[in-house]
């Protein structure tokens, strides 16, 4: 290639890197927003459809890998490097940009997922699980930042809402496409399990390819310490918790391998926080952040709405498949009521609170509608409640759902310093994510723990008013129990047979919606004490360019007037005056 070719090519790429990026005041152009939301919300959507579809096909990839007892380690290796990877994402793109931690993330995923297709073992599966979790953990989190650092508060939550609608409609085609898939033996000579990694390769090279085009953000590199022995403790206290989460209602809570992971985590949480206390603001999660309130209560919120939220949502698609008897890919779509619902409060709330500016209450109606629709479910849930019966509070759950995710994360990008926008958004993810993760464990543990004695019950109180549910007792044919380790023996027994089962079910899911419903409601009381503070009008780069970081950044003070006056002088201040020195803490010095 000749000087003037490469010379030629090299403005080319210079001019699309121009095209792309904002103006000196380090504004975006409505165009720049959407074609980078395009990019981001494709990498989003690799993330959460994986996660739903491998959750369909899991028991048809282990039999065909005959690993069944080997199924859960899939799911857990995922779940880990994900959930640790997420918070060293939000440091690391703070310190040294998004654009690069980006593409490695959709870069990781891809490979990961390839080397899932090729998978001989649940072991091999397993680990390439693990690689594609670490690609997974940056997908998320670092979109929602890179929406942060583009765009205005103020106007944020129309664009985040639309990554809520990417959220609900994975929820949906991730098990009509893994029941598909699942359900071919083989396509094009391939396994046909094995396609539900291959298909994340076009798409995440489609998303490269958009994502290395139009995303560039510029961003000033800062001279801090890597906070390793934070990374390595972190690591330490989550592996084994995730473990015993994961794997605790087999080995059983108080069982000495799982007493061992609960004190190794103890241990862990330990070193973790005397880490981030000797690298103070070099931390992988600085411990003063908690006390920004917006933070401090954002963070306690999400592990709570987690845990109820994420349970609540597990058990409706396992009551239908196992109690009205809909395969995964009918599951699915029975649950478009819940994806509907999620769409419209996300996407409604970010349109209201553009126009308003207010944030705080959406969360607040929010919890009161997913309580109400748990609540509803857990008394009208039985075997023989119609799917119609069940949408309207499956649209109102999904309200709820909607409600509540982007305005959390909307809060806490206000209210910290522009340059701690990832390591904010991602930790907020983080503590979400593991209170799904406690929420889901506390509710299968319920739901199992509860369910012999449910079913018993229930074919007593069957045998008791049908001679032939008696005789079936009597007989051995049902005597109560079943393996129910695997359920599918319920749809083919007889009707006046399988009821009972449905019964105890049924009845099981019920009390787990009540306790997810108890739980949310804490959320309410902990959402009270969330600040509502004026919306910037600056994006996270406008703020940095304007020099008005360090501004925005005092809102440390757990004085909520405080933290107003500081949000308030941080959007109004002269973009031509830097701020004086010793601003950084305390916007009065």
């Amino acid at each position: 290639m000749s000087q003037s070719t490469r010379a030629t090519a090299a403005d080319r790429r210079d001019a699309r890197a121009a095209a792309a990026a904002p103006d000196a005041s380090g504004v975006f152009t409505h165009r720049q927003i959407l074609t980078i939301l395009g990019g981001l919300m494709l990498g989003m959507f690799l993330a959460a459809l994986d996660q739903t579809v491998v959750s369909t096909a899991i028991r048809t990839i282990a039999d065909d890998l005959e690993g069944y007892d080997l199924q859960a380690w899939a799911t857990t290796a995922f779940l880990i490097t994900s959930t640790i990877a997420t918070p060293l994402y939000g440091k690391l793109s703070d310190l040294y940009g998004r654009r690069p931690f980006y593409l490695f993330a959709i870069g990781v995923f891809v490979v990961g997922s390839m080397l899932c297709g090729l998978a001989d073992t649940m072991y091999q599966l397993a680990a390439y699980r693990a690689i594609q979790g670490i690609g997974a953990g940056g997908l998320m989190s670092l979109a929602l930042a890179i929406i942060g650092d583009i765009v205005p508060p103020r106007e944020r939550s129309r664009y985040q809402g639309m990554f809520m609608a990417v959220f609900g409609t994975s929820s949906v085609l991730g098990p009509v496409i893994g029941g598909f898939f699942a359900g071919q033996d083989s396509l094009l000579a391939i396994t046909g399990w094995r396609w539900i990694f291959y298909l994340n390769v076009p798409l995440g090279i489609a998303a490269f390819a958009v994502v290395f085009r139009v995303l560039h953000l510029p961003h000033t590199r800062r001279d801090h310490r890597i906070d390793w022995p934070g990374a390595l403790a972190l690591v330490t206290c989550l592996v084994p918790l995730l473990i015993v989460a994961e794997q605790g209602r087999i080995w059983g809570w108080d069982s000495g391998r799982a007493v061992l992971c609960y004190a190794i985590g103890a241990v862990g949480l330990v070193l973790f926080i005397l880490a981030e206390r000797a690298y103070k603001d070099d931390a992988l999660l600085p411990l003063r952040m908690f006390r920004n309130r917006s933070f401090a209560v954002s963070s306690v919120g999400s592990i709570v709405l987690g845990a109820g939220m994420f349970g609540g949502i597990l058990l409706l698609p396992q009551y239908l498949q196992i109690v009205h008897g809909s395969s995964p890919t009918v599951a699915g779509l029975q649950m478009i009521p819940l994806v509907a619902g999620i769409m419209t409060g996300a996407m409604g709330s970010g349109i209201a609170i553009s126009k308003t500016g207010k944030y705080k209450i959406y969360p607040l109606v929010g919890i009161v509608f997913i309580v109400a629709a748990l609540v509803s479910m857990s008394f009208i849930i039985g075997a023989d409640t119609s799917v119609w019966v069940l949408a309207p509070f499956m649209v109102l759950l999904g309200l709820g759902l909607g409600f509540n995710f982007q305005p959390v994360i909307l809060a806490v990008q206000n209210a910290v310093r522009p340059t701690e926008m990832g390591v904010a958004t991602s930790s907020v993810t983080f503590f979400r994510q593991m209170g799904g993760t406690i929420g889901v464990a506390a509710f299968l543990s319920i739901l199992f723990t509860t369910l012999p004695d449910k079913i018993s019950s229930a074919v007593r109180a069957a045998a008791a008013t049908d001679p032939r549910v008696a005789e079936a007792v009597q007989s051995g044919q049902l005597n109560g129990g079943g393996d129910l380790s695997d359920t599918s023996f319920i749809q083919q027994l007889p009707d006046f047979l399988a009821l009972p089962f449905k019964t105890g079910f049924s009845d099981s899911i019920d009390l787990v919606f009540m306790v997810a419903a108890i739980v949310v409601a804490i959320g309410f009381f902990v959402m009270l004490f969330l600040p509502e503070l004026p919306l910037r009008n600056q994006s996270g780069i406008q703020a940095q360019q304007a020099g008005a970081g360090e501004i925005t950044g005092t809102a440390v003070t757990p004085d909520v007037e405080a933290d107003q006056r500081v949000q308030s002088v941080g959007a109004s201040a002269p973009t031509s005056t830097p701020p004086p020195s010793g601003t950084a803490e305390d916007p009065r010095s």
